[in-house]
């Protein structure tokens, strides 16, 4: 089926989801869009259309996005007042690219299902940079017909899109990917604060890492992150929370130990304690920090 005639809409337009609705846009396509907070000025001037309510969107579109940051807003917008189910028809399809409960994306699924529409679970990983860039991971579950409807669509928002398996499998995806990304972010925080303190300069040292078998994504954007200080949010510790908190609870269903997990979880709890819940999760370092007594952009004595 040729995208080109679609008609897409797209609910949720924080930091993520605005950037990846002007993919969206970019690509020539109608988009209908809705947000708590209202559309931004800038994708209603690059041609989407405002709609009241994610009902009002499903009757608009042939494939709906959501795009918000937690299992239960994905449930309100789903089959809350005004909302997808109330709008949506047979045949259209319905793609949660939010981070939510593996368990729970299924339950969704089988409801809409039930309406005569398909639905995928897409989240993503890239943060702010990668939904700006169109170059974020997209980890997609649900049926190969499904996957190869709404890919072209996925490939003007991400370079990196897979179809995992069944519905519920991309957010699986989505879970490891948060642990994999905790634990680095912590790596790096501690190699970094180790270094400053030990006197030698955290941003040479930082790029002397980068050449190595240490590189990572992760040294590169968030290591500098932790250098210079930049701490305004592109994916908040709140969410990385959230994520962890899908982790630990599944592997607690699974009885699977998680200790490295649970001890990135109880670093952003400690920054959550001290005010910093919607700092981004590079900032994880302030809570290392704060027991050494050292900041990585003092000086040693």
């Amino acid at each position: 089926m040729s995208t080109a005639s679609l008609k897409l809409g797209f609910i949720g337009l924080g930091i993520m989801g605005a950037p990846m609705a002007g993919q969206l846009l970019k690509g020539g396509h109608q988009v209908f869009v809705q947000t708590r907070s209202g559309a931004p000025a800038e994708l209603l001037s690059a041609g989407a259309t405002a709609c009241k309510s994610a009902q009002e969107v499903a009757q608009q579109a042939d494939i709906i996005f959501i795009m918000v940051p937690d299992t239960p807003h994905v449930a309100d917008v789903l089959f809350g007042e005004k909302g997808v189910a109330a709008g949506i028809s047979k045949g259209k399809t319905v793609v949660d690219m939010s981070s939510i409960s593996p368990i729970e994306t299924k339950a969704f699924a089988a409801k809409i299902n039930a309406l005569g529409c398909d639905y995928l679970d897409a989240p993503v990983s890239g943060g702010e940079l990668g939904a700006k860039n169109a170059t974020l991971s997209i980890m997609v579950g649900g049926t190969e017909a499904s996957f190869a409807k709404v890919k072209p669509l996925f490939e003007l928002m991400g370079k990196n899109i897979t179809l995992v398996g069944g519905v519920g499998d991309g957010q699986t995806a989505k879970v490891a990917n948060q642990i994999i990304v905790a634990l680095n972010i912590e790596a790096v925080a501690e190699a970094l604060l180790f270094a400053a303190k030990a006197g030698a300069d955290p941003a040479r040292v930082r790029q002397a890492l980068m050449g190595g078998f240490a590189s990572s994504k992760i040294l590169e954007v968030h290591g500098e992150r932790m250098v210079k200080r930049t701490f305004n949010p592109g994916f908040r510790i709140e969410l990385h929370q959230k994520d962890l908190n899908l982790a630990l609870s599944s592997a607690r269903a699974l009885g699977v130990s998680l200790p490295n997990t649970a001890n990135a979880q109880e670093l952003f709890n400690a920054c959550a304690a001290h005010g910093g819940k919607a700092w981004d999760h590079s900032a994880m370092v302030k809570a290392l920090e704060k027991m050494a007594n050292f900041e990585i952009g003092q000086d040693a004595t």
